[in-house]
Formats: C-alpha cells, sequence, structure tokens
C-alpha cells in the first residue's frame, strides 16, 4: 500500500471479502459479544481461556504479519489474540480443530523449509514466505478474518486495544458530534424547537 492510511471507503469497499473462505462467520452481536468478553480478559487478568501458550505465540506472530506494526500499529498492540481466544470459546471445537490442524501443517512446513518448528520464531521474511504459500486456505483466511475483526472493532469490547485501528483508517471517534447534522438538523435549530 502507497499510502499510510487506507481510506474508509477502500478498507470497506474491500471489507466484505475479509470472511471468504473463513470456517466461521460472525454476526454482528456475535463481534460485540466476543469483544466485550476479549476486553474484559485483557483488562482483569491477561489469561486466555482457550488459546494454548503455543497457539497465542503462532496466532499472535500470524496476525502480525496479516496486519503489521510499522509507523502505525498493528494487530499485536491491537491485542487482536484476545479476540480470537474469546471467539474460539464460543462453541467454537470444530473450527478451533481446523485452526489447529492448520496450525501444525504450518509448522511442519516451517520445519522442512526453514528448520524451526515454530512459525513465531522464524524472521519476518520467511514467516511472509510460508503464509503466501497457504494464503488461499480454509486456516489463513479464518485466521485473516479474525485478525481483521479484531482490529477494527470498538475498542471498549475487546480488539483496538487503544483504537490503533481506528487510527490506520484515519477515523476520529467521537463521544458527541456538533449539530447541525444535516439540513433538517439546522432548519430545526433555527426554529428554536
Amino acid at each position: 500500500m502507497n499510502q499510510k492510511r487506507m481510506s474508509r471507503r477502500a478498507f470497506l469497499n474491500t471489507g466484505g471479502d475479509v470472511a471468504k473462505g473463513s470456517c466461521i462467520i460472525l454476526t454482528i452481536p456475535m463481534i460485540l459479544t466476543a469483544c466485550d468478553q476479549a476486553n474484559e480478559a485483557r483488562i482483569n487478568s491477561g489469561a486466555y481461556n482457550i488459546l494454548s501458550d503455543e497457539e497465542v505465540l503462532e496466532y499472535s506472530a500470524i496476525a502480525a504479519r496479516i496486519i503489521p506494526s510499522d509507523e502505525s500499529p498493528g494487530a499485536t498492540e491491537a491485542g487482536v489474540s484476545y479476540f480470537i481466544d474469546t471467539v474460539l470459546g464460543d462453541n467454537m471445537e470444530a473450527q478451533h480443530q481446523i485452526l489447529r490442524e492448520g496450525l501444525r501443517n504450518l509448522q511442519s512446513e516451517g520445519l522442512v523449509q526453514h528448520n524451526a518448528a515454530y512459525f513465531h520464531l522464524l524472521s519476518e521474511e520467511h514467516q511472509d514466505q510460508l503464509l503466501k504459500e497457504i494464503e488461499s486456505t480454509e486456516f489463513f483466511n479464518t485466521i485473516r478474518f479474525l485478525t481483521v475483526a479484531g482490529m477494527f472493532s470498538l475498542p471498549e469490547y475487546g480488539g483496538n486495544k487503544d483504537k490503533v485501528g481506528f487510527e490506520l483508517l484515519g477515523f476520529v471517534d467521537q463521544h458527541a458530534w456538533q449539530p447541525p447534522f444535516g439540513f433538517y438538523d439546522a432548519d430545526y435549530a433555527l426554529k428554536g424547537e
């Protein structure tokens, strides 16, 4: 991407394809619930409910390559791993098993190609190479979807810690907007009602 920030319009135009090929499809209420629970876990104890320590390291490393940290914060700073943990803990054992299997396959390729048993121990260059090789798999599509959902969700619900996703999009989050909001509000205000 040549621009530092992606426009909201460009993000929304490409957002529809994010869930394509994912074994997990989330509705808005499911995302909000997952974010709320993820935020509590992140704030209270930092403990993960579903993911093993190895999975946290591996999924965090994958998410960090999907939305890397550079001049702007990325998936790591947004706390995406807590979001993934919460989603998988919501009666998604079959989907978690798909991710475990995909992770084992990714780790096997890392061992064969680069002599490293864990993805998070590879160089960024080798991580990117392995992810490009699997980018059409259900495993990768699911992790990508969960990363994007956790990155750009409302911060008070878990992901998007410290509003880093909003910052990346250039979105200004205000508690209130000043009137008039439209011509009808201006007309209403002029009438003194």
